[in-house]
């Protein structure tokens, strides 16, 4: 049997193979120590919460086969897009309506959507980029596209702030917009938990406008909800800012509800598209938080529940690293959102892929910094920084965090 070059593309392994395969063959064995995978907590309160709202739908006549045994449009229902698009424009004043909004089965497959629409060959014959402002960026981004060279990316500046402590910062010298067609970051950015500050995303908005050319922003940790953001920054829309958002990190992974709020020209090209590759997106967790968008406890649960609960966790992690990791030279990215801590380790010469395997046999599952570095132009290719740092997900039970740093600590130590 010979494949298409399409398949081809995508069966070799990739880093969010890896990952997600990780999840599943460890996650459940006994001593594991689970510190890889993307997984939000099972925080009890939430986890209560979605239990009443399932009682109130199975209680509410045939809502229940209704959400259920229903197809809504190709990108979700209409219901739900309306009582988004109030509650943004109430929000944040942007002037959006249910026409600027449409839901894809999980964010990952939205980005699958537009990466492919706005990359590659364009009608005019020429070849579309998609530019990474600041790396390291989401392991997901990195084999999305059809042509496998469609990304470009930029070696940040970091600023060591403080004793062991940095931040990645967009080096905006370094961007080249040849052929870019788009540019792209997540806010928090996943691995490192960076917020592009207002002022960056500022020049962003204003590099993209400039070329003609949309700015994507990826939103699955950010504000309005989940809303994992321990900075004092504004959230950004406008007609040529596409927005990309998910009910994931709020307690609803399973639902695989993505959501994208764009200017009405794109929602309908990812109407068109969506109905091709899926039909339509599965109604469970827009039904689940629909009536929340209305009465805005989706909000208080964000700024009462979930933020503060990560926030708590963040500085517990960050502080036994400062005890654990002893004589380690090391340096933690400043934890500005997310779910990560992203460790710098500037002796490890073996580099993060050797860890990562040693650590597995130790039964600790982290991920490796390098797949986290993409598109970079060939002189950043040995750059040193790129093999030393690895992901930790510190979202799992305290206990077994710190199981897992002491492990890392000494398998660091080694080299």
């Amino acid at each position: 049997m010979k494949f298409s070059m399409f398949g081809e593309r995508f069966i070799n392994n990739t880093g969010i193979k890896d990952l997600v395969d990780d999840l599943g063959k460890y996650a459940g064995i006994e001593g594991t120590c689970m510190l890889g995978g993307g997984n939000p907590a099972l925080i009890p309160e939430v986890n209560e919460i979605w239990r009443r709202r399932m009682h109130e739908i199975l209680n509410e006549g045939n809502r229940f086969e209704r959400m259920l045994g229903l197809y809504g449009t190709s990108i979700g229902s209409l219901k739900f897009f309306d009582a988004l698009a109030e509650m943004l424009h109430e929000e944040y004043g942007w002037p959006v309506t249910g026409k600027n909004i449409a839901v894809i089965s999980g964010s990952q497959t939205s980005c699958f959507l537009l990466y492919n629409m706005l990359s590659g060959e364009l009608t005019d014959g020429s070849r579309g980029k998609i530019l990474l402002p600041l790396m390291p960026e989401y392991i997901g981004y990195a084999d999305q596209t059809i042509d496998p060279d469609s990304f470009v990316s930029c070696r940040p500046e970091i600023n060591q702030y403080a004793p062991n402590m940095f931040k990645y910062q967009v080096d905006f010298d370094r961007i080249d917009m040849k052929n870019v067609n788009a540019i792209t970051a997540s806010r928090p950015t996943n691995p490192t938990g960076n917020v592009l500050t207002d002022g960056e995303i500022a020049r962003l908005c204003t590099l993209a406008e400039e070329h003609e050319i949309p700015l994507v922003l990826d939103n699955a940790y950010g504000l309005p909800f989940p809303g994992i953001i321990f900075e004092d920054v504004k959230p950004v829309w406008n007609e040529n800012v596409i927005l990309s958002m998910s009910l994931s990190k709020i307690g609803l992974p399973a639902t695989r509800t993505g959501i994208v709020v764009a200017s009405e020209k794109i929602i309908e090209a990812l109407s068109a598209v969506s109905a091709v590759a899926s039909l339509a997106p599965s109604g469970v967790g827009q039904d689940i938080v629909q009536p929340m968008l209305t009465d805005g406890s989706l909000l208080d649960i964000s700024r009462n529940i979930v933020m503060p609960y990560y926030r708590k966790k963040s500085l517990q992690t960050i502080d036994y690293i400062k005890s654990s990791f002893g004589d380690l030279d090391y340096s933690i990215h400043k934890s500005e959102g997310a779910i990560f801590l992203w460790i710098w380790f500037k002796n490890l010469e073996s580099g993060s892929l050797d860890l990562y395997e040693r650590l597995k046999k130790r039964g600790v599952i982290i991920v490796p910094g390098e797949y986290f570095f993409f598109g970079l132009p060939d002189e950043d290719k040995d750059w040193k920084h790129r093999h030393q740092c690895i992901r930790v997900n510190y979202s799992r039970d305290f206990s077994e965090v710190k199981r897992g740093l002491d492990v890392i600590a000494e398998e660091a130590a080694k080299g």
